[in-house]
């Protein structure tokens, strides 16, 4: 825990020097703070001269020397060390908070950048909501305790020295007593510290559901609300709900067990040193100041070490935040670029899957050996029964995964030569359902490539024929659309994901059966658009509805992971093999060939 945190405060050791500093000062400030309620105990209430060492130091401000003097002194002084103690209390917080912030936004960043850099498979087997919480709560637990607890600690430590030297001075057996009873109090809190974090470990994971119960709630409240099953919804939430309630009290009777034992544990020492000191003081071997100071030692002395106890709680809080943080920092996940890629210069469009395997789980493969052709400028169709791995294939291209056999090559070169940015920018795409973003109309089309100028936004709402109805919005391009697009219709949502594909104007198009939920009128609007859009570019498109593809340069068919036949539309009908059986399937008819010399060309 305390490596990643170390790690992250290197880059502020100015300020963490600062925050020693006045540590340092609130430290000697504490030490002091008792000494002139001895002196006016000892030397103005009592009769005992003032120590050598102090009278000397007071000399040249006490002309007479009189016990009012003395008081007077005692008062400055003890107001003096106050406003000390408060201005390096005020400066190490303030310094300490600020250094809190920064490092809980570099742990944000680095979190989220080592998250953009994960290959899809991390997401496939990973909740949202629970990366939400920890790159929400969790960094925020470990902020606060960078920001306090740290702070604490480092003051509490500081001052258990010096009171220790300081009692050692004024009482080396009374001293013994408190030591003896410190290692107790360091067994017990080691002995808490496991059960507070494996209950915090509860706690936070119980967090975690409820964040990706309702995250997943609200994103499906159209089908909750559709289907009636708010009552569903809510029972799933209340459920997790109490477990997370039955958890924290779980880990609350762990915490709360601690300071009270702690607690008695020091009084049971301070009854001792009341008990020794007044003997003593009878006897005339100490005075009463003394057995005060010492008493005020002994309470500040047990407080850092209170405090170190009853820290295990933030302590062990910050450690599974730690651990979880670790999880993701520590995901191996990450598509290897290699040392030697280099920038693809502008690609043709040609492709080729050469003997390609991929599995998401090793004991269940998808592809197993697919081997296939694209020209560059073509538009092949993907089709095949459901799981067939269409969508793997698609995803291959852009390296969201790599194969685990065999190749995928773009104008001749292996893809893994290339620069994944450089690759990525050459490929455009239009999805079934585009993602859209909160956010205005313009800037949903321009996030389609940086620097975008007014021109071309608008030039490419034209072509993807979005611009007639973008116009009837109340603000234009400037109009506000809600999360996901939820305010525009399924036609609007696929114009503007086209007009975003547009605006790249990649060589390389990749369409995952754009018009599939879209009704009639939609669907010729948006099939107008594609095929502006696909005009001299390379376009590999998954096919669900089998009429789509008709007019393709060629169909590659999927089955049992490999390439079961592929062809043009005529040629696969006359094969009767399985595309023809997938056509007979969807159109409840047996397919015709459209003509005679096609079958004679294959």
């Amino acid at each position: 825990m305390f490596r990643l945190i170390r790690s992250l405060v290197r880059p502020y050791r100015g300020t963490l020097l600062i925050i020693l500093s006045a540590m340092l000062v609130e430290t000697a400030m504490s030490v002091a703070g008792p000494w002139p309620l001895k002196i006016i105990l000892d030397n103005v209430v009592g009769s005992h001269k003032l120590s050598s060492w102090l009278d000397d130091f007071l000399r040249p401000v006490l002309s007479g020397g009189s016990k009012m003097q003395i008081a007077a002194a005692a008062a400055i002084a003890a107001l003096i060390i106050a406003v000390l103690g408060a201005i390096a209390s005020y400066v190490a917080s303030y310094y300490t908070t600020s250094v809190g912030q920064w490092v809980a936004n570099d742990l944000r960043l680095r979190t989220y950048h080592h998250l953009q850099q994960l290959s899809l498979s991390y997401y496939d087997s990973h909740q949202t909501g629970t990366l939400l919480s920890t790159i929400t709560s969790d960094v925020q637990t470990i902020q606060g305790f960078a920001s306090s607890s740290t702070l604490g600690i480092v003051v509490d430590l500081f001052t258990i020295v010096a009171m220790l030297f300081i009692m050692f001075r004024l009482n080396w057996d009374f001293t013994l007593i408190a030591l003896a009873v410190t290692p107790f109090m360091l067994l017990l809190v080691s002995r808490f510290k496991k059960a507070v974090k494996k209950a915090t470990h509860e706690v936070r994971k119980e967090q975690s559901k409820i964040v990706a119960v309702v995250d997943q709630g609200l994103q499906s409240m159209r089908v909750v609300k559709a289907f009636g099953r708010q009552d569903f919804a809510e029972k799933e939430l209340a459920e997790v709900s109490r477990a997370t309630v039955t958890a924290s009290l779980k880990a609350r009777r762990v915490k709360a067990l601690l300071s009270p034992i702690v607690a008695v544990t020091v009084a049971f020492c301070t009854a001792i040193v009341l008990w020794r000191g007044s003997a003593l003081i009878i006897a005339g071997v100490m005075t009463a100041g003394a057995l005060t100071v010492f008493l005020s030692y002994l309470n500040k002395f047990f407080k850092p070490v209170q405090d170190l106890a009853t820290m295990t709680n933030a302590i062990a809080q910050a450690a599974v935040g730690v651990e979880r943080i670790r999880g993701i920092l520590d995901a191996d996940t990450i598509i290897p670029e290699r040392p030697d890629a280099r920038e693809p210069q502008a690609l043709r469009g040609e492709i080729e899957f050469d003997h390609v395997a991929f599995a998401y789980d090793a004991d269940a493969p998808v592809l197993t050996d697919v081997s296939f052709k694209v020209k560059a400028g073509q538009m092949v169709g993907v089709v095949g029964p459901t799981g067939c791995g269409k969508s793997t294939v698609v995803s291959l291209i852009p390296r969201f995964y790599d194969a685990t056999a065999g190749a995928v090559k773009i104008d001749g070169a292996d893809i893994r030569e290339y620069k994944f940015h450089g690759l990525r920018d050459q490929i455009g795409y239009v999805l079934q359902e585009p993602q859209l973003f909160e956010g205005s109309v313009r800037d949903n089309i321009a996030f389609g490539k940086s620097g975008v100028t007014e021109e071309q936004i608008l030039e490419a709402a034209k072509l993807a024929n979005a611009d007639e109805f973008i116009a009837r919005m109340p603000h234009g391009y400037d109009t506000m659309i809600g999360e996901r697009g939820e305010t525009l219709s399924g036609g609007q949502r696929q114009r503007i994901g086209i007009a975003r594909a547009i605006i790249r104007n990649n060589p390389i198009l990749i369409l995952d059966e754009p018009t599939a939920a879209l009704d009639t009128e939609s669907e010729s609007l948006v099939m107008e658009a594609l095929e502006r859009l696909m005009k001299g570019r390379t376009v590999i498109t998954i096919a669900h509805r089998l009429s789509t593809i008709r007019d393709a340069d060629k169909i590659v068919v999927l089955k049992g992971g490999v390439v079961a036949e592929e062809g043009s539309h005529d040629e696969l009908i006359a094969r009767n093999g399985v595309y023809a059986e997938l056509y007979r399937i969807q159109f409840n008819t047996a397919p015709t060939v459209a003509a005679a010399p096609a079958v004679a060309a294959a």
